[in-house]
């Protein structure tokens, strides 16, 4: 099969211009991407592409555009409003939680909102913690939303086609801190099922269950693992919102052991509801307890040492793994 070197920034990109090309009724929103191409350049040169009816400029206001966003998807518009990160989306949690989530419901399904919320999460080189933090927990805790998490190049340009698709609501994360990193990318004629976990990697000693940034840390640590005679499995969770239990629980019984890994801070996290639900359903199954490597519980620092220390690093999932099965 062809491939191509690829930046994450151009998946992205392309993901958008071919949304755009294939419905005169998509468009999208935010603030700084029509001349400027966006606060990373995403949509860098779609203005001229598409004209200003189509990539909309906004004033700084989230919760504004938002609101603007799920009232024209309502009306009949394929939206998708672009929040330049998951800190400043909080501003717009009541328009996302209180109306997005809950309008199918409250008019008793007559009402869909078929809006697709793009944002970053995670570290941002150094922009410390009001525009650094993963709180993907957050929101993937709303019923009415469906939450995707783009950790890999492959989503990042697979994703928004059938996120736009979707008659409901539905949030994707984005990685600033994978904006230039170049990987190997089949031709963009792959489809994705946005209800399902992916399998990334498959082995037999250990069952590795990351999302966002943590998916590429873990095939890192899963090449540096096999070196030792460790056969790790890595499963990208991908959607957050509703879960997808079954390939987590067939790895499960394969492997007998779980180490779950996310940027997020361990209390309450993603990896607490995973955890619980492999407690659940197949606690026999298991050799040993369940492990888990989270964000420390701490504002994102502003130095790169503290800020590279505040995330799981490849590093130390080798060496916890090593220690859970007793590996020299």
């Amino acid at each position: 099969m062809e491939s191509n070197l690829i930046t994450y920034r151009e998946c992205l990109k392309q993901a958008l211009r071919e949304a755009l090309t294939a419905d005169e009724l998509v468009f999208m929103m935010d603030e700084d991407v029509d001349h400027y191409g966006g606060a990373f350049a995403v949509s860098k040169n779609l203005l001229q592409e598409f004209g200003p009816e189509r990539i909309m400029d906004t004033p700084l206001s989230e919760a504004g555009f938002t609101c603007t966003g799920i009232g024209a998807a309502l009306g009949g518009m394929r939206t998708f409003v672009e929040i330049m990160n998951i800190n400043i989306s909080l501003l717009a949690l009541d328009q996302i939680a209180n109306n997005a989530a809950t309008l199918q419901h409250m008019s008793g399904g007559k009402l869909n909102v078929p809006l697709v919320i793009r944002m970053s999460a995670g570290l941002e080189r150094q922009l410390a913690a009001q525009h650094s933090h993963s709180l993907e927990p957050l929101f993937a805790h709303i019923p009415g939303l469906n939450i995707l998490s783009a950790g890999t190049h492959e989503d990042a340009r697979h994703l928004l086609g059938p996120a736009l698709a979707d008659p409901d609501p539905v949030i994707i994360f984005e990685y600033t801190s994978l904006l230039n990193h170049e990987k190997e990318l089949p031709n963009p004629s792959e489809t994705v099922d946005i209800s399902k976990a992916k399998v990334r990697c498959e082995g037999k000693d250990i069952s590795l269950i990351p999302y966002g940034t943590g998916v590429y840390k873990c095939l890192d640590a899963a090449a540096e693992l096999a070196l030792n005679g460790i056969d790790s499995e890595v499963i990208d969770l991908r959607v957050l919102r509703p879960l997808d239990d079954e390939p987590i629980m067939n790895s499960v019984a394969k492997t007998n052991r779980a180490f779950l890994v996310e940027d997020a801070s361990r209390s309450v996290s993603i990896s607490s509801e995973i955890s619980s639900r492999i407690s659940e359903k197949s606690f026999y199954d298991l050799d040993a307890p369940v492990q888990r490597l989270c964000g420390v519980e701490v504002p994102i620092p502003y130095p790169k040492h503290l800020e590279d220390a505040a995330v799981p690093q490849p590093e130390q999932i080798v060496r916890a793994i090593k220690k859970m099965l007793n590996h020299a």
